[in-house]
C-alpha cells in the first residue's frame, strides 16, 4: 500500500475499523517479519507498546507465579519499573537493542523483557523479539482475566500510577551536528528550570529529574537526527519536556 510495514498506531487504521465494525475483542498485528506487534483493543484504542509490556509483565507474574526480574531498554517507559516494584521483582535496564535483553533471557534472569519499539520476549522462549508471541499473550491476558486491555491498564494505573511517554525526532543542521558530541557531554544541573537528579549515559544521554520524569537524547547512527524520548505523569508536562529537549539540542 505504499506504507511502512510497521504495526504502529498510524499504520493500523484498517485493523481498527475492522475491530469496531465486527465487534471483535482484539485486533492483532505484526510487521513483515513478525518481530514487532501492534494491538487494537475492543474499543478501537491502540495499545501502546509501553503499556502492553507492563500489562504482560504483571500478568505473567500473577498467572505463572514467576519471581525473576523484568527488563527494559533505556528508552522504554518506567511503567514496567513500577510493576516490578509492585510485584517485588528486580528491574534490569539495558542499552537499546534486543540482544541485551536476549542475554538476560538466555541466563534465565527475567520473566519478560521489552522495548518501546514494540519488541518483547519471555522466559523460556527464543531470546529475540517475537510479535506473534506478544499478540498471543495479549489474547491470553484478556481471556484469562475477563477484562479488556484498556480495563487492565486502568487497574494497573490505579495500583502503580499513570505515566505518559512519547518520542520525537530532531533533524540536525551541519552547525548543530558539529557541536552535538560536545553538547551531549555537558553536565547541566537543570533543563528548562527542571532540576536534574541523575544523568544516565548507558546509551545516549538520559536526564532523570527530581519529580521522576525523564528525557533521553539518543543520536541516530544512520542519519543527522537525535531522537528525544520523554516521560512524565502528566501529558502537558510531557509535551513541555519534549520541546525543552528540542530547544536544548538546537540552542
Amino acid at each position: 500500500g505504499g506504507r511502512s510495514p510497521e504495526p504502529s498506531e498510524k499504520q493500523t487504521g484498517e485493523l481498527r475499523e475492522a475491530v469496531l465494525k465486527t465487534g471483535c475483542i482484539l485486533g492483532l498485528a505484526t510487521d513483515g517479519d513478525a518481530d514487532r506487534f501492534g494491538v487494537i483493543d475492543s474499543n478501537g484504542e491502540f495499545i501502546q507498546p509501553n503499556q502492553l509490556i507492563a500489562i504482560l509483565a504483571d500478568y505473567l507474574a500473577e498467572s505463572r507465579g514467576w519471581t525473576l526480574g523484568v527488563a527494559r531498554s533505556v528508552a522504554t517507559s518506567h511503567f514496567i519499573d513500577r510493576v516490578a516494584k509492585f510485584r517485588g521483582l528486580t528491574l534490569y535496564e539495558t542499552p537499546v537493542g534486543f540482544k541485551f535483553i536476549g542475554e538476560l533471557i538466555n541466563k534465565d534472569e527475567i520473566i519478560l523483557g521489552g522495548e518501546e519499539s514494540a519488541g518483547l520476549s519471555i522466559r523460556g522462549h527464543y531470546p529475540e523479539k517475537d510479535g506473534i508471541l506478544a499478540c498471543l499473550l495479549a489474547a491470553e491476558a484478556v481471556a484469562a482475566r475477563g477484562k479488556s486491555l484498556t480495563e487492565q491498564i486502568s487497574d494497573l494505573e490505579a495500583k502503580v500510577g499513570k505515566l505518559e511517554s512519547a518520542r520525537i525526532g530532531v533533524k540536525l543542521n551541519d552547525e548543530v551536528s558539529a557541536k552535538l558530541k560536545e553538547k551531549l557531554a555537558q553536565e547541566p544541573t537543570e533543563i528548562g528550570g527542571r532540576k536534574i537528579e541523575n544523568i544516565n549515559r548507558m546509551d545516549g544521554v538520559k536526564f532523570i529529574f527530581e519529580d521522576g520524569s525523564w528525557m533521553l537524547m539518543r543520536p541516530s547512527g544512520t542519519e543527522p537526527m537525535v531522537r528525544i524520548y520523554a516521560e512524565a505523569e502528566d501529558r502537558e508536562i510531557l509535551e513541555v519536556l519534549l520541546e525543552q529537549g528540542r530547544q536544548y539540542l538546537l540552542g
